[in-house]
């Protein structure tokens, strides 16, 4: 399974256009169970976009957006010493903890809550496992394409409590590493949110920007779309963006130049 964690080998000279083939006005669904799946006896890992040993030009990922990875990781498991360049990756965990080495020297367990965050620039070499030696671990792993190219590798982590997302969009990642967010070199900006049924909120798209919504969990209803666990959606051609709670659910925004 090496190559799931290998350089990527992505040309970051252009960002791609995620298309499917059910599009109402400028929303694109993308269903849970159309990602890419792998499992092996310590992972499973569903695919928001091509990933390893999968493949689709059509799924490339969508504006500076390229990875999102929803995993499992059994107790005892996880990635061993690998390297990355020039890519920004965040890993938001929902459940357990998951245990981060990497050469810069940043070390340490992401819980609930807390967001990592690591430019892999000229190169990096990181291992993530859980952990617990029993208890699964769910996160989320996401790689966003970098503005600029080369940049010395860094490493991050930061919390952001329930309290501060709990009925609002909490930025978690942006290039100006305003509000307390882990700054990142890419054209987005990452939001987290949990709501509850009664809770409805908006985020305002500048002109001319793209927004992705990904359901970590639970149910909600975003610009008239319903969605679920694992559900994606890319808005194009929209002024805002409109989450409403449906069952009590946890989303990540990425607002998209």
């Amino acid at each position: 399974m090496a190559d799931l964690c290998a350089d990527s080998g992505i040309d970051n000279s252009r960002f791609n256009d995620y298309i499917m083939s059910e599009v109402t006005a400028m929303l694109v669904y993308h269903r849970a169970n159309d990602r890419f799946h792998t499992a092996i006896d310590w992972l499973d890992s569903w695919h928001s976009f091509s990933f390893g040993e999968h493949h689709d030009p059509a799924r490339q990922g969508f504006r500076a957006l390229r990875v999102i990875n929803d995993d499992r990781i059994a107790g005892g498991g996880g990635f061993g010493t690998h390297g990355h360049r020039d890519m920004e990756i965040l890993t938001w965990v929902l459940e357990g903890a998951v245990h981060h080495r990497d050469s810069t020297g940043g070390e340490g367990d992401i819980r609930p809550g807390e967001m990592q965050g690591m430019t892999a620039g000229r190169g990096i070499r990181h291992s993530e496992s859980n952990a617990s030696p029993t208890a699964a671990v769910h996160l989320l792993q996401i790689w966003l394409e970098p503005t600029v190219l080369g940049l010395p590798p860094g490493y991050a982590q930061t919390t952001f409590p329930l309290s501060e997302r709990q009925g609002r969009l909490r930025l978690v990642a942006a290039r100006d590493g305003r509000e307390g967010a882990l700054k990142i070199s890419a054209a987005a900006e990452v939001y987290v949110t949990n709501l509850t049924a009664s809770e409805e909120v908006t985020h305002v798209l500048a002109a001319g920007h793209h927004a992705w919504v990904q359901v970590a969990r639970g149910t909600a209803v975003v610009n008239g779309v319903r969605l679920s666990d694992g559900d994606g959606l890319a808005i194009s051609g929209e002024s805002a963006v409109t989450l409403r709670g449906d069952v009590a659910s946890e989303l990540l925004l990425f607002d998209l130049a």
